[in-house]
């Protein structure tokens, strides 16, 4: 009873967001609405406020079945092509993150590896797991370089793009039965997708089971109104806003400083990017800046939807990231600290010989 009490106080706070968000006119303001209001919310108000990993899961849902129905097929045809400039792109963001870790650790006066973990733009569950693993001490600074990117980023990238954002029409379709049912199916699958191990599952696999639909069944894709996507961007921002705890900033300043300036370091790596892949594709500035955005999965692919970017470009781009950074980038930087651990090892019992 108390945690429905709390998420309903969550759910009052971010309708109350998203509806002065959608007066004032502010791009995606069902998503950004709710971060902000239920963010501040949390420095005044000493009562709980909870919001379920469900909800956010099933906001995830919802913008992965709505990815999976519009996704443009013809893009297969072109995967050789995409195939080597997402791994350019990656390389250029894995780099120059590294490189950011750098400047950081040494004006924040935080050790390497946690300044490293701290700029790369992986999920921060993942993250987590993979610092608790390794044993590093600063998990606190880690979750807040990322809360911190993450909140910048899709705060500040609607405004990057907002001239784009009116462009978006209206969607006057209706709710039927059987986009319930896909849904429905969706989070069945993804349920147990998830429970696999599969990464981002509650975004990839709904995407993956209605592009296999499409290409194997006879059956026509249900048109999506607009409030699908309203619901989606209310239960993923609620959710974000209660990421940054008031405690958070009660770290030094340095480190805090340290944070934004993180962040906002990636977005501008991610600007200079993003030209590159508009050179090369064709693509508008921001199908190429959303693409290749350092923030969350769901929340780029979100953006892309309200601004009329191509959706199913950006999607494939952010989880190619994804997918790069926990398949190839988090396994080396697990045997790269395993060797220099040993390394360390090797040097502490060498020194601690005495001679006599």
């Amino acid at each position: 009873m108390l945690l429905l009490k709390a998420m309903l106080k969550v759910l009052v706070l971010s309708l109350i967001g998203g509806y002065m968000f959608s007066l004032l006119h502010i791009p995606i303001p069902w998503m950004l609405g709710p971060i902000v209001v239920v963010m501040l919310s949390q420095f005044f108000y000493k009562g709980p406020l909870k919001w379920s990993g469900k909800m956010r899961d099933l906001g995830i849902v919802l913008v992965g079945t709505v990815i999976g129905i519009q996704f443009n097929i013809d893009l297969f045809g072109m995967m050789d092509s995409i195939l080597i400039y997402m791994i350019i792109l990656n390389v250029i963001l894995i780099g120059g993150s590294i490189g950011i870790a750098y400047l950081t650790s040494i004006w924040a006066k935080i050790p390497m590896q946690a300044a490293v973990l701290g700029a790369i733009p992986g999920g921060l569950g993942q993250i987590i797991v993979f610092a608790e693993e390794e044993k590093v001490k600063e998990i606190g600074v880690i979750s807040y370089f990322q809360i911190i990117r993450l909140l910048l980023i899709v705060v500040f990238v609607p405004f990057i793009v907002a001239g784009q954002v009116m462009s978006k029409q209206p969607t006057e379709a209706k709710l039927t039965i059987s986009l319930v049912l896909l849904i429905a199916l969706a989070w069945v699958c993804s349920y147990f997708m998830e429970r696999i191990h599969l990464p981002v599952a509650f975004f990839i696999t709904p995407i993956i089971l209605l592009i296999t639909l499409q290409l194997t069944a006879p059956i026509a894709m249900p048109p999506v109104p607009g409030i699908v996507m309203g619901i989606a961007q209310l239960l993923i921002g609620a959710h974000i806003g209660l990421m940054l705890k008031p405690d958070m900033i009660r770290l030094p300043v340095r480190v805090l400083v340290g944070g934004i300036f993180s962040a906002f370091a990636l977005i501008a790596l991610t600007f200079g990017s993003s030209f590159l892949m508009s050179f090369a594709l064709g693509t508008t500035f921001a199908t190429s800046f959303l693409s290749t955005a350092p923030g969350g999965l769901d929340q780029m692919v979100l953006l892309a939807e309200a601004v009329n970017a191509e959706v199913s470009l950006v999607s494939m781009f952010q989880t190619f990231r994804l997918l790069f950074i926990f398949i190839l980038i988090m396994p080396l930087m697990k045997l790269f600290y395993r060797w220099r651990g040993k390394k360390e090892i090797v040097y502490n019992q060498d020194s601690s010989v005495v001679k006599y």
